[in-house]
């Protein structure tokens, strides 16, 4: 006796099969027993395919909406250049003590009115920085846009 394969509208991304919004054909103990009680996929039917296809329409929507959001956000940040003054080690190599961090840029960034830049959006040169001189640090934002922007390491005096 062959059995026959299922089909199912994946509702999140599953690593071995799909993304959300996929129709893929599965074995009907997989789907009965692993994929629909976690609620990772529902048996596709015409009605869930025109569910599953609205969800996506609505989906782009919010992701485009986020995208403007974020394209006005980045014109506020073009043109941007933060200071950071550190204390040098070695003024002829301009070697600092300790480095210049994610902190130090959220600092910076916060003195200049942008306070709700969250950490893990800062995208740093190196992993850390240790000489004074021109950076450029990337600011990353909500749906992929990125933000390039100047940053200055000088000397405290």
């Amino acid at each position: 006796m062959a059995k026959r394969n299922v089909q199912v509208i994946l509702k999140q991304d599953v690593d071995t099969l799909g993304v959300s919004g996929d129709v893929v054909k599965v074995r009907p103990g997989y789907a009965r027993n692993f994929l629909i009680p976690r609620g990772l996929g529902v048996i596709a039917s015409r009605e869930n395919v025109k569910q599953i296809e609205h969800e996506k329409h609505l989906a782009l929507q919010r992701l485009e909406k986020k995208r403007q959001e974020a394209e006005e956000l980045a014109k506020a940040f073009k043109g941007l250049e933060l200071h950071v003054a550190k204390e040098v080690a070695d003024p002829m190599e301009g070697k600092l003590f300790g480095s210049v961090t994610v902190s130090d840029v959220m600092e910076a960034l916060e003195r200049r009115g942008f306070g709700h830049v969250q950490r893990r959006a800062i995208v740093m040169p190196e992993d850390a920085i240790k000489l004074t001189g021109s950076y450029e640090v990337v600011i990353r934002l909500d749906a992929g846009v990125e933000v390039p922007v100047k940053l200055e390491v000088k000397t405290a005096a």
